[in-house]
């Protein structure tokens, strides 16, 4: 049964927490992944460093734990990506999800979200999307956990939020 296989792996990623050692390695990847990532967003324009709308920030934030960063991850990373003993190279496991990864937020924008295409189809926020897949997939590969991932995303959604730019697209959005 593939569905069984695929619940167990998703249920093994949210109940499995990372040890102190994954947890530091967490950091050290999440750091690298935002400043890779800072730095293809605002040399291509995608963020743009603004004073934030703190009076819905309390809320926009709350909703971001659960969409995008709790249910992308189960998706992308808990669903998608096999874990390490499920036998296959972190490679081979990180890439297939991450390249739909960045393929949803294309869908996103060209379906049910017309608001957000001209953020969402920018070669930059693209980029920036690949970025994240991939160390998001890396720490459920290697810790094992989703929440590493989880937060990372949360990290990255919130601080584009806040501080470059993506506090608008909320607005445009609700």
């Amino acid at each position: 049964m593939q569905v069984r296989r695929y619940l167990g792996r998703v249920r093994r990623s949210l109940t499995a927490w990372p040890t102190a050692r994954g947890w530091r390695m967490a950091a050290m990847v999440g750091a690298v992944a935002l400043a890779v990532e800072l730095c293809i967003g605002l040399w291509g324009g995608f963020l743009r460093p603004t004073p934030g709308d703190w009076s819905a920030l309390p809320v926009s934030l709350a909703l971001a734990v659960l969409v995008p960063s709790l249910g992308e991850e189960a998706v992308f990373r808990g669903l998608l990506t096999p874990g390490r003993d499920e036998g296959a190279g972190p490679w081979r496991a990180i890439l297939p999800s991450t390249a739909v990864f960045v393929l949803w937020h294309v869908f996103e924008a060209l379906t049910f979200m017309p608001q957000a295409a001209p953020v969402f189809l920018r070669a930059d926020f693209l980029a920036t999307t690949a970025v994240l897949g991939l160390a998001c997939g890396w720490l459920r590969w290697r810790t094992g956990s989703l929440w590493p991932a989880v937060l990372l995303h949360w990290l990255e959604v919130a601080g584009w939020q806040i501080w470059f730019g993506g506090g608008m697209l909320v607005k445009a959005l609700g």
